[in-house]
């Protein structure tokens, strides 16, 4: 079975961690950190998971990622496949949005870790 690691991360921490896949969320979707009552919290806290997740596009890009890293799995290589997700400080979108696919990768037989690199870093102020 190939192994997958989703590794979430926030741009303004440092560079993308290298990947087969590389997702930023930052201009696209909206961030919880505009909101003073989730600026503080993370993906660990369900109201930020919440948010993220009734973002419009995000169910399907969930869908469509996990189909991303079944194809890659199906490739003629063996090895692990590493999947970055990034937004701009990594302890909203990114975090949130690698917690929802790791389940989505269940529902097609992938057993996936997470590694949150940035989420347990200091809110970044903008």
């Amino acid at each position: 079975m190939p192994t997958v690691e989703l590794v979430s991360f926030g741009y303004l921490h440092g560079d993308p961690p290298a990947a087969h896949l590389t997702l930023d969320l930052r201009h696209h979707f909206r961030d919880p950190h505009v909101s003073p009552e989730l600026r503080y919290m993370t993906a660990h806290d369900a109201a930020v998971r919440q948010t993220v997740r009734s973002t419009p596009g995000i169910p399907a890009l969930i869908e469509a990622t996990a189909d991303a890293i079944v194809a890659f799995t199906r490739g003629p290589s063996a090895g692990p496949v590493r999947v970055a997700v990034g937004c701009a400080g990594g302890r909203h979108r990114a975090a949130a949005f690698a917690m929802a696919l790791k389940p989505a990768l269940a529902d097609e037989g992938i057993t996936a870790t997470i590694t949150h690199r940035d989420l347990d870093k200091p809110v970044v102020d903008r």
